[in-house]
């Protein structure tokens, strides 16, 4: 049975990658060999935004020590990762989309040859005003966020690149695009 692929989500945060993989998981509606992977993160859950499974630091450690998670990566304080189902949904000829870190992107696209990275973007005024408007950091910490979008560059020559400075159709239905041309 052939893999599928890969797709590995990223971008800066507060550029929106949730809410456009959002508005595209509701138009592909499983119309595709595709499936989006959840995220497992050590934060409190929050229905506003990513549909992700929460866990306590040390649920975290209990699964990442017994291999439950196929990647994992720590930023801004918490530790993510998507759990090892997506390696037997690519094993099943389904393609998979994660949400992943632009940091540790070049260790996993090691590991995953046919791997396509897909970067979200917008412009750094958009950045600031999303950062600002969701309230979860003070001053510093969005001027720390800022700096670090501009600091993380992507080398890799599959990258596509998703601009979510305007309306959200508009990034949601390139993402549309990218992901019914790479599902199976």
């Amino acid at each position: 049975m052939a893999s599928g692929r890969l797709i590995y989500l990223m971008g800066a945060s507060g550029v929106g990658k949730d809410s456009v993989l959002g508005y595209a998981r509701a138009r592909m509606n499983g119309r595709y060999q595709m499936l989006i992977a959840h995220r497992y993160v050590t934060r409190a859950p929050d229905p506003a935004h990513e549909n992700y499974i929460s866990l306590s630091e040390g649920e975290f450690a209990l699964r990442k020590g017994k291999g439950i998670f196929f990647f994992d990566w720590q930023a801004h304080d918490l530790h993510y990762a998507v759990g090892i189902e997506v390696s037997i949904w690519l094993s099943r000829g389904l393609s998979v989309v994660m949400n992943g870190s632009r940091a540790h992107f070049a260790k996993e696209a090691s590991r995953m040859p046919g791997i396509l990275p897909v970067m979200i973007e917008a412009r750094p005024e958009m950045l600031r005003q999303r950062l600002e408007a969701r309230g979860r950091e003070g001053p510093d910490a969005i001027a720390a966020r800022l700096a670090r979008a501009g600091s993380l560059s992507i080398l890799h020559p599959a990258l596509l690149r998703i601009d979510n400075s305007g309306p959200l159709e508009a990034a949601g239905e390139r993402l549309v695009d990218v992901l019914s041309r790479a599902a199976p």
